[in-house]
């Protein structure tokens, strides 16, 4: 037990006598900037849009209906979802805008994305009455 003090000890007086020769290699130093925020990730948005697989949820979006609209058949898949939330409609336009290409669709129009034989709308529908909320159609059809 007492030989780790004593090492400590040593390793200590090693290096204070060592210090000027250490000390002129502080120049070829790099410092390390401090670790900055992390854009979001997309899993930290939160669960899929339902009957999608891999479009999430944008923060402040909730479904609106119960159940999405889903048709598998062999030209392709029919899916329909509505979100809702209080948030404002661009901030819906830059989320999907910067989070789809990252999951591999290309954005071809305002509000239309494609991939691999698919065509992904995102639609506005007008709300009915005087709600605030924001509501998102996403709609997937063959392309």
């Amino acid at each position: 037990m007492t030989a780790l003090p004593a090492m400590l000890r040593a390793a200590s007086a090693a290096f204070l006598l060592a210090g000027p020769a250490v000390a002129g290699l502080g120049s070829f130093l790099v410092p390390i900037p401090p670790a900055q925020a992390a854009p979001p990730a997309i899993a930290e948005s939160g669960p899929f849009v339902p009957g999608f697989t891999d479009v999430p949820v944008m923060p402040g979006l909730a479904t609106a209906e119960s159940e999405p609209l889903v048709f598998d058949k062999p030209g392709g898949r029919i899916v329909q979802a509505v979100l809702s939330g209080e948030v404002p409609r661009q901030a819906v336009l830059a989320f999907y805008d910067q989070t789809l290409p990252q999951l591999g669709w290309r954005r071809t129009a305002d509000r239309v994305f494609v991939r691999e034989g698919e065509e992904l709308r995102l639609e506005f529908p007008k709300p009915a009455g005087r709600q605030v909320a924001t509501a998102v159609r996403f709609t997937l059809t063959p392309r």
